[in-house]
């Protein structure tokens, strides 16, 4: 600070450096420890996605997939997660014993022999128990499994379309099982919307007030009224059953497309054959190629004929060169 120079020996003290700011962009700096942990697995996303072949859902192989997909989700959502009430009245002679709101309610999956409700007998202070009848369960539950089961396959399926494409096709046996599969689905949704349709029309029935209030004993005695407050809305069931047919249309449909990605089509129409086995020659080979001199013939190729005269030697002499037969034999007469 005043200009002196240091002593000749001495020591000069250097002052501790000053700490910089780190004004570097944000593009250089060190990533974020949570951003360096999600990028192996946007990696695995993104190689799946270039990978994958998404044309395949535009075609009918693909779209009757999603569709299938979601038509299943539809058929076993609407059955599986109803709930119904329905509600009567009764009214006794005697008015203090009179109940006139007797709520019922049921569920899937439709054990109506389970289901018990209290009603008035008109003698008395103490209520009766009363069962509906019937047990719908069995085929509610066989609807309701198909349906899972199909959109459990229909996204399998779907997964392999668009990511094992080439493995699907090869040597066609993926496309032959997926036949398999899709006409025993086609077979099941048959049977279980048949069946179902069957059961909810049980269902209806067992649940009628009108038919419920026969089942109450006091409901006979002309003294006492019994009537239908409320009956149960079943549009969600009725939506189920025809969600089920839709599915028997949509799987029978793709049997079609299916059954082109075989190869059975061509084997019935004589022109497919199996990896590896050669297929035959065409007849034409057989006439001209394979078997016979492609230069044999009388026409097309160089056929000299030495038998022929004025062409330069015949057998054993040359007219026309100046040597002749004689030649050979004056020589050695010579000798």
């Amino acid at each position: 600070a005043t200009g002196r120079a240091p002593p000749v020996g001495g020591t000069v003290s250097i002052p501790p450096p000053r700490a910089v700011p780190d004004t570097a962009p944000s593009s250089l700096r060190s990533p974020d420890p949570l951003i360096a942990e999600e990028a192996p697995k946007m990696d695995i996303v993104n190689q799946l996605v270039a990978t994958g072949q998404f044309t395949i859902i535009k075609q009918p192989l693909g779209f009757i997939k999603i569709l299938q997909w979601f038509f299943a989700i539809f058929a076993f959502s609407t059955c599986g997660s109803y709930s119904g009430v329905f509600r009567m009245s009764v009214e006794c002679k005697n008015r203090t014993e009179s109940d006139l709101d007797i709520e019922v309610e049921f569920a899937y999956p439709f054990r109506l022999h389970q289901v018990w409700f209290d009603v008035p007998t008109c003698k008395g202070p103490e209520p009766e128990r009363l069962f509906l009848e019937g047990d719908y369960s069995s085929s509610a539950e066989f609807f309701v499994t198909i349906g899972v089961f199909s959109f459990l396959y229909s996204m399998a399926a779907l997964s392999v379309y668009i990511f094992l494409l080439e493995k699907y096709r090869e040597g066609n046996r993926g496309a032959q099982a997926d036949f398999v599969m899709t006409a025993l689905f086609t077979f099941f949704w048959l049977v279980s919307s048949s069946a179902w349709a069957k059961g909810l029309s049980d269902v209806k029935k067992a649940t009628d007030p009108d038919q419920v209030i026969n089942l109450i004993s006091a409901c006979d005695r002309e003294e006492n009224r019994c009537r239908e407050v409320h009956e149960p809305v079943v549009s969600g069931l009725n939506t189920s059953v025809a969600f089920g047919f839709c599915n028997l249309v949509l799987w029978g449909g793709n049997l079609w497309f299916v059954f082109k990605e075989t190869g059975w089509l061509g084997a019935f129409a004589g022109t497919y054959a199996p990896s590896g086995e050669k297929q035959p020659a065409p007849d034409s080979y057989g006439q001209q190629g394979y078997g016979q001199d492609p230069y044999a013939g009388s026409q097309g190729g160089y056929q000299p004929d030495y038998g022929q005269q004025g062409g330069g030697y015949e057998e054993g002499s040359y007219n026309q060169g100046g040597y002749d037969q004689g030649g050979p034999t004056s020589f050695s007469n010579e000798i």
